[in-house]
């Protein structure tokens, strides 16, 4: 009999709600014992999400964050900036020794991104790997500008951005989807030297990153979407997904986290 994980699909939610339950199902998944889950969640309003370690202050235009009715948060996760606007995302919560997963973290991301490449595949999208450069070569704050090791291309462009942490012994990997890319909007919640460094950016970024609507030349159901990369990884990791809903108790506290966490200032504008 396979492995049964759970799977977890929350439609949309805010910003800070949306990163209070992935803190809160590392914590479930090592206190209760969990399995491995696999969520996937919508973004209302949309959101700008900024690594844990990245700097705010004179990279991101937090009145035009505002202007746009866009809500900030920081990740758990490193990495750069990325708005959740039109798109899926995806968080997979796994205790860090599970046999299906490999000890570095380099080949754990390879080990999800095959899995996400094979939900790409159902839906007939020829993706591969990512070929990194070995630095972001304009500084940017914007996490779609270059791709990293093993995340997805189709046809060199990035269509999907994941980052990872290792939380007290349980992995966090969450990730970008994005069904379109809108480079205006994208663009003007980030601070510049000027209006050409701007615009040359934004020029480059158009010809780096790619909406799954256009990798699939139609728009689809996000319910397809979703069904196509459960697939994915049930095939990859050869388990069954059941449905996993939250008691009232389990919302009061991831509640209570997105108002003393995820709400707060103080943590979203620490760096």
């Amino acid at each position: 009999m396979k492995e049964e994980w759970l799977l977890i699909e929350n439609g949309a939610l805010t910003p800070a709600i949306n990163m209070a339950i992935d803190e809160k199902l590392t914590d479930w998944h090592r206190e209760k014992k969990l399995p491995p889950i696999l969520r996937f969640y919508e973004w209302a309003p949309a959101g700008l999400s900024v690594g844990y370690f990245q700097r705010t202050d004179g990279k991101i235009n937090k009145e035009n964050v505002k202007k746009h009715g866009f809500e900030m948060v920081r990740r758990q996760t490193g990495g750069q900036a990325v708005l959740h606007d039109h798109e899926l995302t995806y968080s997979f919560v796994i205790d860090e020794k599970h046999p299906s997963i490999p000890k570095t973290i380099l080949s754990a991301h390879k080990t999800i991104s095959e899995a996400l490449l094979m939900g790409l595949n159902e839906l007939n999208v020829a993706a591969d790997f990512a070929e990194p450069i070995k630095k972001h070569s304009q500084g940017t704050a914007i996490c779609f500008e270059e791709p990293s090791w093993y995340e997805i291309t189709w046809q060199q462009k990035k269509l999907i951005g994941s980052a990872q942490a290792r939380l007290q012994g349980v992995l966090l990997q969450h990730g970008s989807i994005p069904l379109t890319q809108n480079e205006d909007v994208l663009f003007d919640l980030f601070i510049f030297a000027n209006e050409k460094i701007r615009e040359r950016m934004k020029r480059a970024f158009s010809k780096k990153a790619v909406g799954l609507y256009e990798a699939l030349q139609e728009e689809i159901d996000i319910k397809t979407v979703r069904r196509a990369f459960q697939k994915g990884f049930e095939a990859k990791f050869n388990i069954s997904l059941k449905n996993y809903t939250f008691s009232k108790k389990e919302w009061e506290e991831i509640e209570k986290l997105a108002k003393q966490k995820y709400e707060n200032a103080d943590y979203v504008l620490m760096r």
